[in-house]
């Protein structure tokens, strides 16, 4: 619910805000059309005597490819960053290439440029200041801007001579390419003068790197493979395999040796000397045994022949003995042998390993030597590819120092306007129009603010406490409002006087007031003009009233009504010079007696006090159903302060939007001081346009329909 409250109170302020601009912009229309008119009229005038300028675009496409900013995109093609970009357009908006359109042209002698130096008072002290300052100068007509997300690049120059624009512009778009290709090539002619010394450098670097590690290698016994590439070994790790080779054959040698021989000890050990497979394998033992063997069969032939004496058997019997012993110095020599071969290979064993022990504490010293020699072929390596890369950019450079191609080119060349491009009069014709609308909106806001009158009923009740009664239209100039009441009886005046009838006369089971005064807080307010229409609306309205001017020191009411003037009024009456009826005049609408003032009247005589107005006012109170009083002012008079108090009831005229709160609120509180009886206020001369003011009854145009001029 607070939220649909707030919401709506939101709302309701800005309506309020609506309608108080347009009943505002209603009311000053006037002044609104006269500033709009004249400011639009001045901003047009000035539009035209503004200076014209053309602008001459010429378009440079800039090629990724011959462009040192590019970079390689992930499809390996050649791109230009937005920074890369903006550097290129930085350089075509440099000092020392305005420099040179500056001297191309002789623009120190140009009139539109050597207002500059004039301008900036004494001038530069030195001729590079005056380059400078008029190079500035140029740059400040120049622009260049890229198109959306293309390598084209805008270059637009500015002037009041369209030839001149388009000259300067192309000037500026061939000076940037010939300064890049002068640049690409004194650059790459530099950098190959720098890849030259860059380059011996580097192979002496190289070569010095590629000694070391020989060096190196050979005091550390590192040796190379065939292929000239180091395969990180040395001799020691050379010797080391077949070394590792014979120790494990000599180890199996030595281990097959002392088994062979354990295994004859054993076999000698049983009394089986003759089954040793040395014994057995040996030649000379099997060709002894073959002749024992005969000799044994010549023994048993010759024993059994000759008998064991018989010489010839001694001699057999001796030569068996003697094969014997052949056999068993063969058999021991069999015997010597494989303990002397089994003694060597162990011997042979011990010595290939003591070797390894040695080359195994020297290969440790090695592996360090390695590491170091792999180091510096590293970095021998790494010097040898610098070096190629060098070569290569180097050849590369050396190719761009011969062919200078430009990285950008003209795609469009800059063409003389045939319109200027400033100022845009078309855009600035509804700008003045605007600041135009703006400055008549400002002037009526200030009259608004500076205004200190009551408009709406709401000022009336919060700055009076009184209720509006009615709001009495501003009628055209050279009429009196008061014969609309008689010339158009229907008219939204007319009414506006009923209603006022209406809100005095009161509402059923109220007493009627009879003499009703009606007065203002300063003169000039309408008061004396809605006196006389409101009492011709009483008599209309079938009432027999009478009408008593009681502004006796302006006398305007008897040029205000028809017929002649009076003989006698309202002061001879007072005076006790005439009678009541010698001043009663009947008035110009049936039912309406007027008892004015004959002339103005001045004196310090209280003519209204000592109770003869009283007296007049209770003689006639039986004779008119109402008695409508027209008193002066209550601010400086205080004629108009007794009267009131002699009324039955009093209404303040108002001069809507003129009167100021604080007049009105003192000429209500002396009101309500002295007794009166102030009932109400009524806005008189309000404007046309103030049908939205906020609290008015009643809105001319939604109630057109019901009102008739004649």
């Amino acid at each position: 619910m607070e939220v649909r409250q707030e919401a709506g109170q939101s709302e309701a302020q800005l309506a309020d805000i609506v309608e108080m601009v347009r009943d505002t912009v209603m009311r000053r229309w006037p002044v609104l059309l006269i500033v709009f008119l004249a400011v639009s009229a001045l901003g047009i005038a000035a539009v035209q005597f503004l200076p014209v300028s053309y602008s001459s675009v010429v378009k440079v496409r800039i090629d990724p490819t011959l462009n040192p900013l590019a970079t390689k995109s992930a499809d390996g093609k050649a791109e230009l960053t937005s920074e890369a970009i903006e550097t290129e357009v930085a350089t075509i908006q440099s000092l020392s290439l305005a420099r040179g359109i500056m001297q191309q042209f002789h623009l120190e002698n140009d009139p539109d440029y050597a207002k500059v130096l004039t301008d900036s008072g004494t001038g530069p002290s030195t001729p590079q200041n005056r380059e400078t300052l008029l190079a500035n100068a140029v740059l400040k007509k120049l622009s260049v801007q890229r198109e959306k997300l293309t390598y084209i690049l805008d270059v637009a120059f500015t002037s009041p001579d369209p030839i001149k624009s388009a000259r300067i512009a192309n000037a500026f778009a061939k000076a940037y390419i010939a300064a890049k290709i002068g640049n690409k090539a004194g650059a790459a002619e530099r950098q190959s003068q720098w890849f030259e010394r860059r380059l011996k450098e580097l192979a002496d670097d190289a070569r010095a790197a590629d000694a070391q590690v020989a060096d190196y290698r050979a005091k550390a016994g590192i040796v190379e493979s065939d292929g000239g590439n180091s395969n990180g070994s040395t001799i020691t790790d050379q010797q080391i395999a077949p070394l590792a080779g014979s120790l494990a054959t000599a180890q199996a040698d030595a281990a097959a040796a002392q088994s062979d021989l354990n295994a004859a000890r054993g076999q000698t050990a049983r009394g089986a000397r003759d089954s040793v497979s040395g014994v057995l394998s040996s030649s000379v033992v099997q060709d002894l045994r073959r002749q024992r063997a005969e000799l044994v069969r010549n023994l048993a032939e010759i024993g059994v022949r000759y008998g064991d004496r018989h010489p010839e058997t001694i001699r057999v019997r001796d030569q068996l003995a003697g094969i014997d012993t052949l056999i068993q110095n063969e058999e021991s020599r069999v015997m010597s042998s494989l303990a002397a071969n089994a003694a060597s290979t162990q011997a042979r064993v011990t010595s290939l390993k003591h070797a390894m022990t040695d080359l195994e504490s020297k290969r440790a010293n090695d592996t360090r030597s390695a590491v170091i020699a792999d180091g510096l072929e590293r970095e021998a390596t790494a010097k040898r590819a610098l070096y190629d890369r060098m070569s290569l950019m180097a050849l590369d450079s050396m190719q761009e120092a011969r062919v200078s191609m430009a990285p950008a080119e003209v795609v469009e060349v800059a063409q003389p306007p045939a319109k200027p491009t400033s100022p845009n009069k078309l855009l600035f014709y509804p700008v003045a129009l605007v600041l135009g609308l703006i400055a008549g909106g400002v002037v009526i806001a200030v009259q608004e603010l500076m205004a200190g009158g009551l408009r709406s009923a709401e000022d009336a009740e919060r700055t009076l406490g009184l209720t509006m009664l009615a709001a009495i239209p501003k009628v055209a100039k050279g009429v009196n409002p008061a014969d609309l009441l008689i010339t158009e009886p229907t008219s939204f005046f007319s009414e506006s006087l009923r209603i006022v009838r209406a809100g005095v006369l009161g509402q059923r089971g109220q007493v009627t007031p009879k003499v009703i005064a009606l007065t203002s807080a300063l003169p000039g307010e309408g008061k004396s003009t809605t006196a006389l229409a409101f009492a011709r609306t009483l008599a209309i309205a079938n009432a027999k009233t009478l009408l008593i001017e009681c502004d006796i020191r302006r006398a305007v009411m008897q040029r205000m009504v028809k017929g002649a003037p009076p003989r006698t009024g309202l002061v001879e009456v007072l005076h006790g010079d005439a009678s009541v009826d010698e001043a009663i005049v009947p008035g110009d609408v049936p039912g309406l007696d007027h008892m004015l003032v004959v002339s103005r009247y001045f004196s310090s005589e209280d003519i209204f006090g000592g109770g003869a107005m009283d007296r007049l006012l209770n003689e006639l109170r039986g004779r008119y159903d109402h008695i409508v009083l027209d008193l002066p002012p209550l601010m400086g008079l205080a004629d108009g302060r007794f009267l009131a108090a002699l009324a039955d009831a009093t209404i303040l005229v108002v001069k809507w939007d003129d009167t100021s709160a604080a007049a009105a609120s003192s000429a209500i509180n002396w009101l309500r001081t002295d007794g009166a009886n102030p009932i109400g206020m009524v806005y008189a001369m309000v404007g046309a346009g103030a049908e939205g003011v906020g609290g008015l009854y009643y809105y001319s145009r939604k109630y057109a329909g019901y009102y008739r001029n004649a």
